[in-house]
C-alpha cells in the first residue's frame, strides 16, 4: 500500500512538472517571438526608420511570419558534416538555454522548483551551451564553420570568468545560493547600490555569453562567414537564434535578480510582483538593444585582451572587496565608495586607451599643419 501511495504521488509530481515545463516552454517562445519584434522596432527608431509594419498591426505578426518561414525552409545537411554531431549540436545548445529557467524566479512562488543551490546551477548548466557550439562547427566539416566554434568556446570561457566571480560576490552579500534569498536580501537597500563595479562586470560579460553587440565575433558574417552555423539552415539555424533570445532574456533577468531586487518594489505584494520583474527585465533588455545599435563590433584580439587584462582582475577584485566588506563589518557605503571607485579608475582607463591613437594622430595633423604654415610665409631678410 505504501508504495503504490509512492508511486502515485511520484507519478503526479512527474505529470506536474511535464506541464510545467511545457508551460516554460511555450511562455519562453513567446517572449523570443517579442524581442525579435521589439529588438527591430527599436533600432529602427534609433537608426530612423520604422521597423516592422506591414505583417500585422504594428508589425506584430512579422515574428510568427518569419519563425513560419524558418520551419518551412528547406533543411540542408552536407554530404560530409558528421550526421550526429550535426543533429545534436542545436539540441545541447537549446536545451542548455531552456533547462536554467527551470529555478529562475519571476516572483517568490513563480518557480518550477527553487533550489538552494540555484545559483550554481544555473552557471554549471549554462556552460553546457559551449560545447554545443565546439560541436556545431565541428560536426559541419567546414573550416570556417569550426573556425567559428573554436572562437566562440574561446569567447565563452574567458567571460564565464567574470560573471562566476560576479555571481559569487552576490551570494556572499545574500549569504546564500538561492536566488529567492537574494532577492529578499535586498530589502534594505538593492545590491546596485553597493556593488556597481558587480553590475557593470556582469552586464558586460553577459553580453559577451550571448554574442551579442559589441561581443557578437565568433558568428560574424564580416569575419569568418558565419561562424559555427554557416552549415545551417531552416529549422536546425533557428534553434541556434531561439536559444540566443533565451540566453539574452535570461542575462537580463538574472541582472534584474542579483542587482536591482527581482519582483519587489512599491505597491505590488506577492505574484502581482512579477509585473516588476518583466518591467525591470524588459529594461534592461532595451538597453541591450540599444548597445547593438550603438557601439561597433570589436576585433578577435581586443575582444580577447578586453576580457583577461580587465574584466577577469576587476571580477576579483569584486570578490577580495566584498569579502572585505563582509569580515570587518564595515558599513554598507564602504562597500559602495570601493566599487565606485574602481569603476570609475578603470573606466578612465580605458577612455584613454581607447582615444590615445586619435590623439596622436591629432598631435601629428597638428604638427604638419604647423609646418607647412612655416614653410608658406614670406621670407624675410635684406631689401633695397
Amino acid at each position: 500500500m505504501p508504495a503504490t501511495i509512492l508511486l502515485a504521488i511520484s507519478l503526479g509530481d512527474f505529470i506536474w512538472l511535464v506541464i510545467a515545463l511545457f508551460i516554460m516552454f511555450s511562455a519562453l517562445s513567446g517572449v523570443v517571438l517579442s524581442l525579435t519584434w521589439l529588438e527591430r522596432k527599436v533600432l529602427g527608431r534609433l537608426q530612423l526608420r520604422l521597423g516592422p509594419t506591414r505583417t500585422g498591426p504594428m508589425g506584430l505578426m512579422q515574428p510568427v511570419a518569419d519563425a513560419l518561414k524558418l520551419i518551412l525552409k528547406e533543411d540542408i545537411i552536407p554530404a560530409s558534416s558528421e550526421k550526429a554531431l550535426f543533429w545534436v549540436a542545436p539540441i545541447i545548445v537549446v536545451i542548455s538555454a531552456f533547462m536554467i529557467w527551470v529555478t529562475i524566479p519571476g516572483t517568490q512562488n513563480a518557480v518550477i522548483q527553487n533550489l538552494d543551490l540555484g545559483l550554481f546551477y544555473i552557471i554549471a548548466f549554462s556552460v553546457v551551451g559551449i560545447l554545443g557550439l565546439v560541436l556545431a562547427g565541428w560536426g559541419s566539416a567546414n573550416k570556417y564553420g569550426t573556425l567559428g566554434g573554436l572562437r566562440a568556446a574561446a569567447q565563452l570561457i574567458s567571460y564565464e570568468i567574470p560573471i562566476i566571480m560576479v555571481a559569487i560576490s552576490m551570494a556572499m552579500l545574500a549569504q546564500s545560493l538561492d536566488l529567492r534569498e537574494i532577492v529578499n536580501g535586498q530589502d534594505d537597500y538593492i545590491y546596485f547600490l553597493i556593488q556597481p563595479l558587480g553590475l557593470a562586470l556582469f552586464f558586460i560579460a553577459g553580453l559577451a555569453e550571448v554574442g551579442r553587440t559589441p561581443f557578437d565575433i565568433y558568428f560574424a558574417e564580416s569575419e569568418i562567414v558565419g561562424g559555427p552555423f554557416v552549415e545551417y539552415s531552416g529549422a536546425h539555424w533557428s534553434v541556434f537564434f531561439l536559444a540566443e533570445y533565451i540566453n539574452t532574456f535570461a542575462i537580463a533577468a538574472l541582472t534584474v535578480i542579483l542587482f536591482f531586487g527581482g519582483w519587489s518594489g512599491p505597491g505590488l505584494t506577492g505574484d502581482w510582483g512579477i509585473i516588476y520583474f518583466l518591467l525591470k527585465v524588459y529594461l534592461v533588455i532595451m538597453v541591450i538593444f540599444w548597445i547593438r545599435g550603438t557601439f561597433p563590433r570589436l576585433r578577435i584580439d581586443q575582444l580577447m585582451a578586453f576580457a583577461w587584462k580587465v574584466m577577469v582582475p576587476m571580477s576579483f577584485l569584486t570578490i577580495v572587496m566584498t569579502a572585505v566588506y563582509q569580515f570587518y563589518g564595515w558599513p554598507a557605503w564602504s562597500l559602495t565608495a570601493m566599487s565606485t571607485t574602481g569603476l570609475v579608475v578603470v573606466g578612465i582607463v580605458i577612455y584613454k586607451k581607447m582615444t590615445a591613437p586619435s590623439k596622436l594622430v591629432a598631435e601629428t595633423r597638428s604638427r604638419r599643419a604647423a609646418l607647412e604654415a612655416q614653410r608658406r610665409l614670406p621670407a624675410t631678410g635684406g631689401g633695397d
